[in-house]
């Protein structure tokens, strides 16, 4: 398996181990204090499955618009209860923030976790208004990137859609098929190219950033490359001393630069 290593983030991250537990405990602890102050909406459902829904976290006073965030853990990890305190930033600066979660592979492949996270922008959409900012980190990185393709239905959503920033994101899952994970997700080169953003033309008029850490594996600064390269919407921005793991966490800081550019 030739790309297990190009595409390894916890072997190459010191106290990778240490990560998940922090996010889990840092986002309980966020979501107790917004439940407290009557500010969370937790476990709103978008669909039938156990794993389609969405947990919503409102500013105080009147809000500007919405955050839709989506989380990572290549299609196959995670769920929105690990990254509620990344809504943290956006919120303090007047923003609504959804993060939905989606059925993991191996139960479904990534072309049915894109129309899930698809319907979940409609159901956000249905319940807010507002601009529509999108953010994902990871395969999130990749999912929200899909919501820029015109083959992707986002219905009357589509017209509030005015940023996207994909972070760290997987854009050619071609070279995924070369990897152990992929006795999870199923890929061959049909439904890897069908699934990859930076080899489709047909795209929504919205802009985009390509946002990765400055020491991720090369394998990520490729994939967010080729995607900047890919689209004349999107434009790269390489953040100097960060990982695959701790590039999100400016997400917690209403002025921090990525939190500037969800926002933008």
């Amino acid at each position: 398996m030739s790309n297990d290593i190009a595409y390894a983030n916890r072997d190459f991250i010191p106290g990778a181990d240490a990560f998940p537990p922090k996010w889990a405990a840092a986002a309980e602890q966020f979501r107790a204090k917004l439940l407290e102050e009557g500010r969370a909406r937790l476990d709103q459902p978008y669909g039938s499955r156990r794993r389609q829904g969405y947990d919503m976290f409102l500013p105080e006073g009147a809000a500007k618009g919405v955050v839709i965030f989506v989380h990572g853990g290549y299609w196959r990890l995670f769920d929105r209860k690990s990254w509620s305190h990344l809504a943290a930033g956006a919120l303090r600066r007047g923003y609504v923030v959804a993060m939905p979660s989606y059925t993991l592979a191996p139960e479904v492949r990534i072309a049915e976790i894109t129309r899930e996270i698809a319907t979940a922008v409609r159901a956000v959409a249905e319940v807010t208004e507002g601009p529509i900012r999108l953010a994902g980190h990871s395969a999130g990185g990749h999912l929200v990137a899909r919501m820029m393709c015109r083959d992707v239905d986002l219905g009357h959503a589509e017209a509030r859609v005015v940023n996207c920033v994909a972070i760290s994101p997987v854009v050619d899952l071609r070279p995924l098929i070369d990897t152990a994970m992929n006795a999870d997700l199923r890929l061959d080169q049909a439904t890897a190219a069908a699934e990859s953003p930076c080899l489709m033309r047909d795209i929504r008029d919205v802009p985009v950033a390509a946002w990765v850490g400055g020491d991720e594996r090369p394998a990520f600064l490729d994939q967010a490359r080729w995607l900047a390269e890919a689209w004349p919407t999107a434009r790269l921005h390489v953040e100097k001393g960060q990982h695959h793991f701790d590039v999100i966490e400016p997400l917690e800081h209403p002025d921090s630069p990525l939190t500037g550019a969800v926002l933008a």
